[in-house]
């Protein structure tokens, strides 16, 4: 019966190598199509190695805690030779891939083909490495293997066991140019980036400061985009100058986003597996300057209370906020937020929006444009800010972002009903 080794797959488009967490076989194992007999981890995530056919179990090369490159040898199972020609493997032997015939009368499959029907499998000879004993070879675009030159963010077990001892993690590299394999960062650029930066001046960061980086950093894990509206804000000017108490203008915007959201709720919602979840309650955050940081309390179903039952729970939690004590009622759980940069003078920003929100929208400063009046056929004076809206891409595209931020427009045009 034939040997067939069983190689690392390509376990993504800019995955170079990856590291044996976990066997699940041992030799002597009866396996099925497409059984999982190896948990790994990239620099992405946690992945799992199948088999391509049905056998049994030969010898497993591949050692936990040891990095391989795509294409290396991590097992050999046995098989029978009709299983191996269901999975489009060579079933004379070890080649694997089964190789073009020198007879000109024989015809087999493109490469191409060959390739998609044993992903698990196939590598060319002049890739095929010593499986005695686990190393790095350098990642090659050749031989039908397409892997990036570089990947540089792939960090050896020795790695991150060095850097879990310092308290560090993967996004405090992101000035170290790697001199390993491929661009890696290896632990004596490490130790050399740690004594550089040992030599100059340093403070400590606040518990706030850290918790805000390890927030965004955890947000920046996902495929974020932004889209940009200007919306005329004279109305809600007006509306203000009317009201006592005078809403703030951030309430104004909780106000309207909580009411488009509440018109279509999968826009905050969460992609979980391939499912969109969507949110029990339209509760928006609002974030809060304070001391080296932010805080960002919620009104609690903000689409249910009109915006004069509002003012005063708004400024009471901008309050407390200020002075670091919101109330555990109205801490976390939000579905979106909203952040007012305008009084800092900013007029275009990148929100981001926290890990556990698909939205943020941004206000940005308020400046006085010439906006065309048809019926008086002429220019008069408005006061337009940007508002503009930071997303999930897997949620939204831009088509969808936009039309979310138009409804906020055209909801602020008519403040009294809110």
């Amino acid at each position: 019966m034939p040997r067939i080794p069983i190689q690392m797959p390509q376990l993504g488009e800019s995955i170079a190598e990856a590291t044996v967490r976990e066997v699940l076989i041992a030799p002597g194992d009866v396996v099925d199509s497409y059984q999982d007999i190896f948990q790994v981890e990239t620099d992405k995530a946690i992945m799992e190695v199948t088999t391509s056919c049905a056998g049994t179990i030969l010898e497993i090369v591949a050692q936990p805690d040891q990095s391989y490159t795509v294409g290396a040898t991590l097992a050999y199972m046995e098989t029978s030779e009709e299983e191996a020609a269901k999975a489009g493997l060579d079933p004379s032997g070890e080649g694997g891939a089964a190789a073009e015939s020198d007879s000109p009368g024989e015809s087999l499959s493109s490469s191409e083909e060959r390739e998609a029907a044993r992903p698990h499998f196939a590598v060319d000879e002049e890739n095929v490495i010593d499986e005695e004993a686990p190393r790095t070879v350098q990642p090659t675009v050749e031989g039908g293997l397409p892997v990036p030159v570089r990947s540089p963010v792939y960090l050896s077990p020795r790695m991150r066991h060095r850097m879990e001892e310092l308290g560090l993690n993967q996004a405090d590299l992101a000035g170290i140019a790697g001199s390993g394999a491929g661009g890696r960062v290896t632990v004596e650029d490490f130790e050399k980036f740690i004594r550089d930066i040992e030599q100059s001046k340093m403070t400590e960061a606040s518990p706030m400061r850290i918790a805000v980086a390890d927030s965004m950093r955890r947000s920046w894990t996902r495929p974020l985009a932004t889209v940009t509206v200007p919306v005329i804000m004279d109305e809600v000017l007006r509306h203000r100058r009317a009201s006592s108490p005078k809403p703030g203008i951030t309430l104004y915007a909780i106000r309207a986003l909580a009411l488009a959201i509440a018109e279509n709720t999968a826009v905050a919602g969460r992609l979980i597996g391939s499912r969109i979840v969507h949110p029990h309650a339209i509760d928006i955050g609002f974030a809060v300057e304070v001391t080296d940081g932010v805080l960002v309390p919620v009104i609690r179903e903000a689409d249910t209370k009109p915006l004069t039952e509002l003012v005063g729970p708004y400024d009471e939690l901008v309050g407390l906020a200020q002075e670091r004590r919101p109330p555990a009622e109205a801490t976390g759980g939000g579905i979106a937020t909203v952040t007012n940069v305008g009084p800092f003078g900013i007029t275009d920003a990148t929100p981001i929006p926290l890990p556990e929100q698909n939205l943020v929208l941004g206000l940005m400063a308020g400046r006085k444009t010439p906006y065309w009046d048809a019926e008086n056929d002429t220019f008069v004076p408005r006061l337009e800010s940007k508002f503009i809206l930071s997303f999930d891409h897997r949620i939204l595209d831009g088509g969808a972002a936009g039309r979310l931020l138009q409804r906020i427009g055209q909801l602020l045009q008519e403040p009294e009903k809110l």
